[in-house]
């Protein structure tokens, strides 16, 4: 497991300068140009070279590129364009709040996921199956922001259950916040959970060892937690991990819709008023959470599986 470990912890280092080095050239081909948005339409091509020289945008690209890759490794992200901080101060007062969102959407993506297969799986109705693909078929069609608004309407602002927008002050203040917020990223990605973990339990019910414990005379609870479960899990932990990227689009997306100070309104602004460098180092940061979030799925899927440690 320690070399199955490190031989991931390698494979990063090329996937980040990869995502570092497409976020960057990406960045230049952009149209706009960072110091003409920031000194506006009036102002004069002498004040515009001025600023770009400031700013170091008159270098060649190839010197602007190592010299980005070197503010990545020393932690130096650069000054924000718009707000003349740097951009790390930014991230350190935005980026918790994302953080704290997905880890809430993926606990919830599991619970609402896992009991519903292991239900579908092992039920003899048809008629849960068929209410669950209902309901998976009718959630797939929706976009983030739209279960986000729904939700928003029905629980926040007709029932008041919970609050309408904001992050609140207290930690308890952020988790009641991020309820309605993490439901609506969650839904998105629980019909394709859903549908991997139901085949996947399906599957490992019908094997052998199963046979055997129900022979052995185990009962059904301990069968299906401590035998099927386990086996069934890894396809859905492999597809959870994939899923990823869309926690990511669909947390920032939702973070506009309730008002949460994280990283989607930080990016969405920079993207509004072409400050570059926060959305360069924006993409990198959320890209390097993604590879994170990929190794430690690496990681789940060979503690779950052995044959993975010896193949990897």
């Amino acid at each position: 497991m320690i070399r199955y470990t490190a031989k991931r912890l390698l494979m990063m280092i090329p996937v980040v300068l990869a995502v570092a080095t497409l976020t960057f050239f990406l960045m230049k081909l952009s149209p706009g140009d960072p110091a003409s948005a920031a000194l506006g339409e009036k102002a004069s091509a002498e004040a515009v070279d001025a600023l770009r020289h400031e700013w170091g945008l008159d270098r060649p690209v190839i010197l602007q590129y190592v010299s980005f890759l070197g503010q990545l490794v020393t932690g130096n992200l650069g000054t924000s364009y718009l707000y003349q901080v740097p951009v790390v101060d930014l991230m350190q007062n935005r980026l918790p709040a994302t953080l704290l969102l997905m880890m809430m959407s993926t606990i919830f993506a599991v619970v609402i996921s896992l009991p519903l297969s292991l239900w579908m799986a092992t039920s003899q109705n048809p008629l849960p199956s068929l209410l669950i693909k209902v309901f998976n078929a009718i959630v797939q069609g929706m976009p983030t922001f739209l279960i986000g608004i729904l939700l928003l309407i029905s629980l926040a602002l007709n029932a008041g259950f919970f609050p309408v927008g904001g992050y609140g002050e207290t930690f308890g203040d952020h988790l009641h916040f991020l309820v309605l917020p993490s439901i609506a990223v969650a839904l998105t990605i629980c019909p394709l959970l859903i549908r991997s973990l139901t085949t996947s339990l399906s599957e490992s019910l019908q094997s052998e060892y199963v046979k055997f414990a129900i022979a052995k005379g185990l009962s059904p609870r301990r069968v299906n937690l401590n035998y099927a479960l386990r086996n069934g899990s890894i396809s859905g932990i492999s597809i959870l991990g994939i899923q990823v990227g869309g926690l990511v689009g669909g947390a920032l997306v939702v973070e506009n819709v309730f008002a949460i100070p994280g990283m989607g309104s930080l990016l969405m602004d920079a993207v509004l008023k072409r400050d570059y460098i926060v959305v360069q180092s924006s993409t990198v940061i959320f890209g390097v959470m993604v590879v994170f979030v990929y190794f430690f799925t690496d990681l789940v899927y060979g503690w779950l599986d052995p044959r993975a440690r010896f193949k990897g």
